[in-house]
């Protein structure tokens, strides 16, 4: 009877053994699942947020050249050239701030990256040169002020999938 009783014990042991491992084993599977998608996240944030960013500044430089086209002569072949390139990168930029709306729910990142691209659209409408040079310096401080609100989502996605 003993026998009987001693191997019962060890089974039901066995069982619990089992049972808890497979509970800690599922766990772990599931916090490194949220690791996993966690960093990804992360990375094409800062992929996207990067992209965005470079777009909207080149999208700047565009418009600045596009400006300084205009005043040179507008029916020149040059401000045709500046403005067609300004064209592009506009659509580029606003590519960028698609995919930057499309991975954030932040309403401040995404008001940030519209001012951004707004800033960056107004460099050549400006009629004199300081203004011009005003809305540069604005357009070039939207940018930063958009990677500013964007970083601790950069950061912060990382940090919440550590955290148990």
């Amino acid at each position: 009877m003993e026998a009987i009783w001693a191997s019962a014990v060890a089974v039901v042991g066995t069982l619990l053994g089992a049972v808890t491992t497979q509970v800690f084993q599922r766990l772990a599977a599931r916090r490194t699942e949220a690791f996993a998608r966690a960093e990804a996240l992360r990375q094409e944030r800062m992929a996207t947020y990067s992209a965005f960013a470079a777009a909207v500044e080149e999208y700047r430089h565009g418009q600045a050249t596009r400006w300084y086209g205009r005043r040179e002569g507008p029916e020149g072949e040059g401000f045709r050239a500046a403005r067609d390139e300004a064209h592009r990168l506009r659509t580029a930029a606003r590519q960028a701030l698609y995919r930057v709306e499309l991975l954030t729910d932040d309403r401040e990142v995404v008001g940030a990256a519209r001012e951004a691209y707004r800033a960056a659209w107004e460099v050549s409408t400006a009629r004199e040169q300081v203004e011009h040079d005003a809305r540069d310096t604005r357009a070039r401080e939207a940018v930063e002020t958009f990677v500013t609100r964007a970083a601790p989502l950069v950061r912060g996605a990382a940090d919440g999938a550590a955290a148990p």
